[in-house]
């Protein structure tokens, strides 16, 4: 039951976080909801890795360095999509 548990949270997160990714990030994003749960958990894994390596304690804090984590996975995202159809 408490695997169960982790999962709901974890997917729940991401989709918070993936939203407010999305969110922070100017221009079109179609991305559909599981790559966004996705991107919302890669930045919320970036980000807590980021505060503790800088050793903050504030949940604040933490919180917004996932958020500025799952920017900046979706503007990787769409700056990889955009160059792809381009030509050097």
């Amino acid at each position: 039951m408490n695997i169960l548990m982790v999962l709901i949270s974890l997917v729940i997160s991401g989709a918070i976080f993936g939203a407010l990714g999305r969110l922070a990030v100017p221009g079109p994003n179609p991305m559909s909801i599981g790559m966004t749960i996705l991107v919302g958990i890669g930045g919320a894994l970036l980000g807590s890795v980021v505060g503790a390596l800088l050793g903050v304690t504030s949940a604040f804090i933490f919180f917004l360095l996932q958020s500025l984590g799952a920017a900046a996975i979706v503007y990787l995202m769409q700056r990889r999509t955009t160059r792809v159809g381009t030509s050097y």
